[in-house]
């Protein structure tokens, strides 16, 4: 079945320069950014509409206005390429904000502005024309005044309560309309909306759905998660499965296409939102906006690769770590070794045993904890960067496509009689062992043994 995002808002040009920072300049204390890679993309609702293509079951199409002006060709040529665009209307120019970045962290945002208004009238029998060929519709608003328009909202407010829609406000934007299916303004948005620079976020998202008479609010909280007030259910908070702490960019306009896409596909509130929650936290893992490998990313945790980790970490001239094991049911033995494995270098990538694997090395009955709950509970920890399956007996053909700097080994090994010892010399790579913590293994938490 194919769900049809219909994205409504303002589009911007964002222009991203990569660098390597080496030293601080002689006349300034700030740094000196060796420029790399240049690279121009979709800003605003046009990065919340490329975020949704080439998505499984989704098809996504984009309502906007443009300027007359060369930015705006770039732009167009941009957006075209990817997906169906209808322009309804004309700007003053075309915004452009420029990100130098090192490492895959911003160090400079330059902007050019322009004035935030609509110069003609609307084409409102094109937008009622999208509106009606769409399940599910993303109004993305960016303050450049598109939504702002009274037409605009005049269309948006009749078709709210017909469609699935979901509203992403912008501090200097619009108010939603009333009768959205979803709201999802971010904590500072949410406390200038509400005009209450104090208060829970729960309740927050409590107070905005009231007062904007939508049917849920989503308040965000970054990497946290975001608190869900819908319906007469009690607000809920629906945590990150783990907290990233890299360049966010993106992530708000990843969070509210997924949403809009899976209430337009059926799913309720909470399920929606519980949805994209993972699958923003997983696209920002693989690199979010500055990833290496195309924007889409379905929610199977275990399509999320450590190929695209190490390929970051290696550009920005860090060490690989990876180690091994079952990891069954996790105990202090496993958190120790993890994180000394982690303290090795700049990323770590646990290898976990597939179900097979597990129950012909440990006996019927193993493993207790399938694999989706055992990387699920290894992804959670904050010294694991990326968890990877390996269905043999050994992970010697993984780590050969891996090839990790370091592999960590935990217990009383001779580092050079292990048998992956080999294959990792043979990239120049090396084996370290760690110390086990004394009585602490899962067969002795199974057997009901105590570790004193």
């Amino acid at each position: 079945m194919i769900t049809r995002v219909l994205v409504i808002g303002d589009v911007l040009l964002d222009r991203d320069i990569d660098g390597e920072v080496h030293r601080v300049s002689p006349e300034a204390p700030v740094p000196v950014v060796e420029i790399g890679a240049e690279a121009e993309r979709a800003g605003g609702a046009g990065l919340a509409a490329s975020l949704l293509v080439n998505r499984p079951g989704i098809e996504v199409r984009l309502v906007t206005a443009l300027a007359d002006d060369e930015p705006s060709k770039r732009l167009s040529a941009l957006l075209t390429e990817q997906l169906p665009v209808t322009v309804i209307a004309s700007t003053p120019g075309t915004r452009c904000k420029t990100r130098i970045r090192s490492a895959g962290q911003s160090v400079l945002r330059m902007d050019v502005e322009a004035e935030a208004a609509i110069i003609d009238q609307p084409d409102l029998e094109a937008l009622e024309a999208e509106l009606e060929d769409c399940d599910a519709v993303l109004v993305s608003d960016y303050a450049g005044g598109l939504v702002g328009h009274p037409g605009v909202r005049s269309v948006l407010r009749r078709w709210a309560s017909q469609r699935a829609m979901v509203w992403d406000p912008h501090p200097r934007g619009a108010e939603p309309v009333p009768g959205l299916c979803l709201v999802t303004p971010n904590k500072a948005e949410a406390r200038q909306f509400s005009q209450l620079p104090t208060g829970s976020l729960d309740q927050l998202a409590e107070h905005l759905r009231d007062q904007w008479q939508a049917w849920a609010v989503a308040v965000t909280d970054g990497a946290a998660g975001v608190f869900l007030s819908s319906g007469g259910s009690p607000t809920t908070f629906v945590p990150a499965p783990f907290r990233h702490q890299g360049d966010a960019c993106g992530a708000g306009d990843r969070f509210a296409g997924t949403v809009a896409a899976s209430l337009g596909a059926g799913s309720v509130a909470r399920t929606a939102v519980t949805d994209a929650v993972d699958d923003t936290a997983h696209w920002l893992r693989a690199g979010g906006v500055n990833a290496l490998v195309p924007a889409e990313r379905v929610l199977d945790s275990e399509q999320l690769t450590a190929a695209d980790l190490i390929r970051r970490v290696r550009t920005a001239g860090g060490t690989v770590v990876a180690t091994g094991g079952c990891f069954d049911v996790l105990h202090a033995g496993h958190i120790a070794g993890l994180e000394a494995a982690r303290q090795l270098g700049d990323a770590l990538v646990v290898l976990v045993n597939s179900d097979a694997g597990v129950q012909r090395l440990k006996g019927a009955g193993r493993p207790v904890n399938p694999i989706e709950d055992r990387c699920r509970v290894l992804r959670s920890l904050r010294c694991v960067d990326a968890v990877e399956v390996f269905g043999g007996d050994t992970p010697a053909e993984l780590l050969d496509q891996l090839r990790p700097d370091i592999w960590v080994k935990g217990g009383d090994y001779d580092a050079e009689s292990l048998p992956e010892a080999p294959i990792i010399r043979g990239w120049g790579g090396r084996v370290v062992v760690v110390p086990l913590l004394p009585g602490r293994s899962t067969s002795a938490i199974l057997d009901g043994r105590s570790i004193r």
